[in-house]
């Protein structure tokens, strides 16, 4: 039997000058491309003449089994993700799938696991620098985490000052989602903290919107945002949030908040 070959690609936030030239070679060494139908259209614009095998949200754990199946019987198969495949993308799913099936971990099929530019990282580059310290991704999608752990990872995030990105802010089914994210944040950081909605970045149609904590317009926020809320040390300077990498006294809220936590 032909021995397999798997790749778990990640393609970057949309635009193709960003796609890693490692996650092009990739592709173009496979016979069949399997991913969500927008994540298929944007491979189909390189041009690279792949058959293309685009599925629906919600069904990434049937997309994940039938590409190790396939993978296992001797196929040469890329599983796509946008952004990187490991960071809320199909890399998690796609191995334990192959794992579940007997596989040893190392050859038939052999895996490469391509590593992208996460929408995080994108937004911050069109930002500027808000990501200069130590930060915290968290989903708001409720659908594999229950919300209360969202929410104590929020308060986390929060009490030790970390800058934070919100993946996945607010659906048409978690139209309250985000409010309630923000409200935990309220809790512990200042009215004035500065924060930014990035609408479809580095793709078609990409826009920012820039604001305080108190202030942001959560309406204008779907699953194509990328929500950045600062901590004590991001300031807002012209068109772009800096967060300083040199030490500065944390925000009153912030003290008050971790004297609360320690009682």
């Amino acid at each position: 039997m032909a021995e397999g070959h798997l790749a778990v690609v990640g393609i970057g936030p949309g635009d193709p000058e960003l796609l890693c030239p490692r996650a092009l070679s990739a592709l173009r060494q496979v016979s069949a491309v399997i991913g969500y139908a927008p994540y298929c259209d944007q491979v189909e614009a390189l041009g690279l003449g792949i058959a293309l095998e685009r599925w629906p949200i919600g069904t990434e754990t049937e997309r994940a089994r039938g590409a190790a199946r396939r993978a296992r019987a001797g196929e040469r198969i890329a599983v796509v993700s946008s952004g990187d495949a490991g960071v809320y993308g199909m890399a998690s799913l796609v191995l334990d799938a192959l794992y579940d099936t007997g596989w040893d971990g190392e050859w038939n099929p052999a895996v490469e696991v391509v590593p992208g530019i996460t929408a995080a990282l994108a937004a911050a580059a069109r930002l500027g620098a808000p990501l200069g310290v130590d930060f915290a991704c968290l989903s708001l999608s409720d659908l594999l985490v229950p919300w209360e752990l969202i929410e104590r990872r929020l308060e986390a995030a929060a009490l030790a000052d970390l800058c934070i990105a919100l993946y996945n802010p607010r659906s048409r089914g978690r139209r309250d989602g985000l409010d309630r994210a923000l409200a935990v944040l309220r809790r512990h950081r200042e009215p004035g903290t500065p924060v930014a909605a990035v609408h479809h970045v580095c793709r078609p149609g990409e826009r920012i919107e820039l604001a305080e904590l108190a202030t942001l317009d959560t309406a204008t926020v779907d699953m194509t945002t990328l929500v950045v809320i600062g901590c004590s040390m991001t300031r807002r300077r012209g068109r772009h949030l800096i967060t300083a990498r040199h030490k500065a006294e944390p925000s009153r809220a912030c003290v008050e908040a971790a004297d609360v936590a320690s009682r």
